[in-house]
């Protein structure tokens, strides 16, 4: 007969080797921000030089978190709520605010994959004609003053209908069938027409002063706070750790994983894609500003600026331009949607095990209300606004502020890293120490705190991008607020009886003895 944890574990799914959850670990990391966020970061804090506290961050505190994620999920077999109350009651709520969190981002990252791909199609004839800027804001999302209004913008919600159709396919189909077997399929994708990308963007007219601009290092930068803040919040945003996500995946893998070499692994294979990305941008860079006679500081951006108006600026003057267009924004497409299953599959884990729903269901429960929410809130005329101050706030107090938390809680409260430690290193290829407990405990929340309370002081001073209070008050502070009320709210929910509260490492090993 099996064990409760046993059904559970099957009854959950599970990725079919080590070797897919690998690269679904990699397509949740290579996202968005890999693309558009990086290039500039690094251009802005040091070039060349950036790529030492780039390795110090990733060393010190991107790759001891993901491991700690890892670890948690992996031990005990859960969700973010069922692994953090499996390792202490007290804990779950942790849990369910990464959970909020994941939802909100959910909503509004679905509107970038399906402006991507919109954008994919306009790279055909070069719809935005001469103006990429006027194009983005009058033409296609057809801004209007900052608010919330009930205009929609077909451009917008018929393509965001459609990356939801897929998510939840996807999601529905199960952890092997739909996220292990999308992850075999778009990665290899995302890897190659990215590349390629790079490539054609290397062959450009100017490819070098864009290269020599990024990489030309200052050494003076090193001394500054402020490159080595940037070096940790990129890291930190980058590697997708801190929300849930990494547990969940985690608790996917086979009992005797090789989790710390997977680690390594996805670390590196996501730091060596912001390389490329970097790249493949910057080339593009030097030959937009070589065309407009002007120096790559002029045109370098990021975020949205990058994507939907200096690329589509390059795009014109390019040429090869309509293939540069297809393959840029195609690989905004693949690598927003792995992202966004691993998101939302945090939040269908956590209903999933909480209510002991059926995969088809709680796909259904959650991806439903979430896909309605996003096209009535990012498919209209201010869902750009919308978009832009979710996403500033959830990420600097949400998702820094639970990752602080949750690695003091677990270090010093629960004091739980030092069995986590012993857990990796039962099948780690990569031998973790004590010092991995001190980067946990000491370094890592120091450098996110420090980031926090700066983030902060300057969001106070000075409100984010000018934007009306009331929405300040409510798309920003009140979300970020609203999460962690929710979430230790929905930690007062009862469990099922019929679930496994202890530790299903300890309960795995008294079956092997009694069997």
């Amino acid at each position: 007969m099996s064990s409760p944890v046993e059904h559970s574990e099957e009854h959950r799914g599970a990725f079919s080797s080590r070797k897919v959850f690998i690269l679904a670990a990699i397509g949740s990391a290579v996202g968005l921000g890999n693309i558009w966020r990086f290039p500039y970061v690094a251009y802005e804090n040091g070039g060349g030089a950036f790529i030492i506290p780039y390795l110090v961050a990733l060393l010190t505190a991107g790759l001891p978190f993901l491991l700690l994620d890892y670890g948690l999920g992996h031990r005990y077999r859960g969700s973010a709520p069922l692994a953090f109350r499996r390792a202490h009651p007290a804990a779950e709520g942790l849990g369910w605010w990464q959970v909020a969190i994941c939802f909100v981002i959910a909503v509004y990252y679905a509107a970038v994959i399906a402006w991507a791909a919109r954008y994919a199609l306009f790279s055909m004839d070069k719809a935005w004609g001469d103006d990429p800027e006027g194009f983005l804001f009058g033409s296609y999302l057809q801004a209007g003053d900052p608010g919330i209004g009930l205009d929609f913008v077909s451009g917008v919600t018929v393509p965001l209908v459609l990356v939801w159709l897929v998510v939840l396919l996807i999601m529905a189909l199960g952890v092997q069938k739909g996220i292990g077997a999308s992850s075999m399929i778009f990665i290899p994708i995302l890897f190659i027409s990215f590349i390629a990308l790079v490539v054609v963007a290397l062959t450009l007219d100017g490819a070098a002063v864009g290269l020599d601009a990024l990489f030309t290092p200052d050494w003076s930068a090193l001394g500054k706070t402020s490159v080595w803040i940037a070096a940790f919040g990129q890291i930190f945003f980058s590697l997708s750790v801190g929300f849930g996500i990494m547990i969940t995946y985690a608790s996917y893998v086979g009992r005797r994983s090789d989790m710390t070499g997977s680690g390594l692994v996805v670390g590196f294979a996501n730091s060596g894609f912001e390389l490329l990305a970097g790249i493949g941008v910057f080339a593009a860079l030097g030959f937009m500003a070589t065309a407009a006679g002007t120096s790559v500081d002029q045109v370098a951006t990021d975020g949205l600026g990058l994507a939907f108006i200096a690329f589509p600026a390059i795009i014109n003057e390019a040429p090869a331009g309509a293939l540069i267009g297809v393959l840029f924004f195609g690989s905004l497409v693949v690598a927003g949607l792995t992202s966004l299953v691993s998101v939302i599959e945090v939040v269908i884990s956590a209903v999933r095990d909480k209510f002991e729903m059926s995969r088809i269901a709680a796909s259904m429960a959650v991806g439903v209300p979430a896909a309605l929410i996003s096209i009535v809130l990012l498919g209209t005329t201010t869902g750009v606004y919308v978009l832009d101050i979710v996403d500033h706030f959830i990420n600097r107090f949400g998702i820094l502020l639970v990752a602080v938390v949750s690695m003091l809680a677990l270090s010093w409260v629960f004091r739980k890293t030092a069995l986590l430690r012993e857990h990796l290193n039962r099948d780690g290829s990569v031998h973790v120490g004590m010092w991995w407990q001190w980067l946990i405990g000491f370094v890592a929340p120091a450098a996110l705190t420090f980031i926090l309370v700066n983030e902060l002081i300057n969001n106070i001073q000075e409100p984010y991008e000018g934007y009306p209070t009331w929405m300040l008050n409510t798309l920003g502070w009140g979300l970020a607020a609203a999460v962690i009320v929710l979430g230790f709210l929905a930690a007062r929910m009862p469990w099922r009886s019929s679930t496994f509260m202890g530790d299903p490492e300890i309960k795995a090993r008294e079956n092997e003895r009694s069997s």
